[in-house]
């Protein structure tokens, strides 16, 4: 019996132990946007195509605790595109988002963390990356398949002839970041931005040479192929690599050369070239959880875009290397309800006020004389009927009406605090 005794207590008290509660701190807390930033630089550091995003919005944020500590962090994030490709080493602070007018691309994520050595990790995470279509207007430039034949001829075309302007180098695309054209009186206007890295070109074709060292810049170019302009800013640097355990970024020593060109091609045959080159050397240390080293240079040699089909890069879809259920769908997610106090325990008091009113009643029936007044009492019990269904009637009004006026007082607490989503940093 004490075996049996020990037993059950062992259970309940692993029962307790192993319990989770949920906490639900307000989306705009230090320890929400702490999260939330966290998740930031680890899913730009799994984005290996395109552009970098910004957090723009916690939506909602959940805490399950244990009694052991061992916390898991559920957010759920709205993050904006910005204008630096995710090989461009300006930190993302100086990037800017992408405006609505220029098809905006956001990112939804729902990502899971926890806290190891005093520092948020990302444990897992699943986006849906999409383009917003709000306040697009007539004559706005319009997002183009990343496969569009002839926005890839403009973009082979703004090329050569940067290629022209530059002196013992030549450059080949590396990855087409976004294409887009504006239908003007003089046809269609094309606006190109494009990776472009150092190229070996002792053979024909050139070939992209396949070094983390290379030489590499970001080119924008607008126009047609006939009549263009195309700025490149270049870059030759070590990236900083994040550990995919870890979001905490491993910093090397850093040396940036900017250099600017700008080309204009025409039908009268007019090329200008304004060349700026400018060096700058940042060296910076962080602890890291790895050496850090050179990134790995994704080079098309075919195809310049295998995202058929697609306007936008996306970001990762789904990283759950250990599933834990959290990541639930959106629907299952939506059917949670926070749980709101009961305001039924000043109702037993008017229920049972009644009864105790009826039962000095019964009392006093058997405390009237029977004989004398045996004539009156049709009249008097008619009378007294009567007035006892009045009494009864007023009562229950006035103690059914109390406990709905102080009703609010207990709801309100909980209804008047708004926890999530959070402000909108941008839009």
């Amino acid at each position: 019996m004490n075996t049996l005794g020990v037993t059950v207590v062992l259970g309940l008290l692993l029962g307790v132990w192993a319990q989770t509660n949920i906490e639900r701190p307000q989306c705009d807390s230090p320890e929400a946007e702490e999260a939330a930033l966290a998740a930031q630089d680890y899913l730009n550091a799994q984005h290996t195509h395109g552009y970098k995003y910004a957090l723009n919005r916690i939506e909602d944020i959940k805490v399950y605790t244990k009694p052991d500590g061992d916390n898991t962090y559920k957010l759920e994030i709205e993050l904006l595109e910005t204008d630096c490709h995710v090989l461009d080493p300006t930190p993302l602070a100086n990037c800017t988002v992408r405006p609505k007018r220029m098809t905006a691309v956001e990112g939804d994520c729902d990502v899971l963390l926890k806290r190891v050595g005093g520092v948020m990790t990302v444990t897992a995470f699943k986006c849906k990356t999409e383009e917003s279509t709000e306040d697009l207007c007539l004559g706005c430039h319009t997002l183009l398949p990343l496969n569009d034949t002839t926005a890839l001829d403009f973009v082979h075309t703004s090329l050569a002839t940067f290629n022209n302007m530059t002196e013992n180098v030549t450059y080949a695309v590396m990855e087409v970041g976004r294409m887009s054209s504006q239908v003007v009186s003089g046809g269609a206007i094309y606006l190109a931005e494009y990776v472009v890295v150092e190229a070996n070109c002792t053979d024909d074709p050139c070939v992209p040479l396949n070094d983390a060292m290379a030489a590499r810049g970001f080119c924008t170019a607008r126009g047609s192929s006939i009549d263009h302009l195309v700025d490149c800013k270049m870059f030759l640097t070590m990236m900083p690599i994040i550990d995919a355990n870890s979001t905490v970024a491993d910093a090397n020593s850093t040396a940036a050369a900017d250099t600017n060109s700008t080309a204009a091609a025409d039908t009268n045959s007019t090329a200008a070239a304004d060349t700026n080159s400018t060096a700058a050397a940042d060296t910076k240390s962080t602890a890291a959880a790895s050496p850090a080293m050179p990134p790995m240079v994704h080079i098309h040699t075919g195809s310049l875009s295998p995202k058929l089909g697609l306007r936008y890069h996306k970001l990762t879809t789904l990283h759950d290397p250990e599933p834990s259920g959290f990541l639930s769908s959106e629907s299952a997610e939506s059917s949670e309800v926070v749980p709101v106090a009961p305001a039924v325990v000043d109702a037993a008091a008017p229920a049972a006020d009644p009864a105790a009113d009826a039962a000095p009643a019964a009392d006093a029936a058997p405390a009237a004389d029977a004989a004398p007044a045996a004539d009156a009492a049709p009249a008097a019990d008619a009378g007294s009927d009567s007035d006892s269904s009045n009494s009864a009637e007023v009562p229950v009004v006035v103690k059914i009406d109390v406990p709905v006026a102080a009703a609010p007082a207990v709801v309100d607490p909980i209804v008047v605090v708004p926890v999530c989503p959070g402000r909108k940093i941008f839009f």
